[in-house]
């Protein structure tokens, strides 16, 4: 991955465009995408197991970062959204979030700098997770014919229209939720990440073609920088609204009319 290298050839600026997400296998098929979903996992899971090490009833900072954020999600999220019968659905959530916030991070790590949710193939497992559990509870919940009915037939809606609102429905639920779910979410990592990239390789390649050039560096790196804090809330507003939008389709799933 070229970042912190020189972005000429020749005397031409080689802006990034998609073939800087397209990264060769480390070794044999893995990839370093995989690897940073695999090292996610591993640092959640010692993230929690540590601040929840040594539980108290007043807890120190480390329990209280852990509960914090898992509070976030079980109370801001799956509580409020989901109401009742929602602490089942509570560790998908947690994980979900968690799972999506660090490797969106990545993006921004040193040495890391790679948004593991760019590549397509990562949010769209998690879209389509998200679609077998609140299909999963709508039918189970109705049975098949009852989650389709309420599905394709929303209440209030006069019956001479269902031949055009019924069709709507059913690819709004099967189709649409889980590939604007997929694709916000790449969408957001993919282009926050090309924007990093042109303002650091743009500044580094004024800095080495000297004289005026290289004075204006300073603010294409300045821009990269401020930029680099503003990815950092895209990042974490994008995990929320991921999980946020999982809980309520779980809880429409659950309702008695949607």
């Amino acid at each position: 991955m070229r970042l912190l290298v020189l972005a000429a050839s020749g005397d031409t600026f080689q802006p990034p465009s998609s073939r800087d997400f397209v990264l060769p296998p480390i070794f044999g098929d893995i990839t370093k995408p995989m690897l940073l979903a695999m090292l996610s996992v591993l640092i959640i899971a010692a993230f929690f197991l540590v601040t929840a090490r040594r539980a108290a009833l007043v807890p120190g900072r480390l329990q209280f970062t852990g509960e914090g954020l898992y509070n976030l999600v079980r109370n801001g999220i799956a509580r409020d959204v989901i109401g009742e019968g929602f602490e089942r659905y509570v560790p998908y959530l947690v994980a979900l979030f968690t799972f999506i916030l660090v490797n969106n991070l990545f993006g921004i790590v040193p040495f890391i700098q790679f948004p593991t949710m760019s590549r397509i193939a990562f949010p769209a497992v998690l879209a389509a997770l998200t679609w077998l559990i609140f299909n999963y509870v709508g039918v189970r919940r109705a049975g098949l014919v009852g989650y389709l009915k309420t599905m394709m037939f929303p209440p209030g809606v006069p019956w001479v229209i269902y031949p055009l609102v019924a069709p709507l429905e059913f690819a709004q639920a099967i189709v649409v939720r889980p590939l604007t779910l997929a694709l916000r979410l790449f969408a957001n990592m993919f282009a926050g990440h090309l924007l990093l990239l042109v303002f650091i390789l743009g500044g580094d390649y004024l800095l080495h073609a000297g004289g005026v050039l290289a004075l204006l560096s300073g603010f294409s790196f300045l821009i990269g920088i401020v930029m680099t804090f503003f990815e950092a809330l895209v990042q974490v507003l994008q995990a929320y609204i991921f999980t946020l939008l999982t809980a309520l389709y779980v809880a429409g799933a659950l309702a008695e009319e949607h």
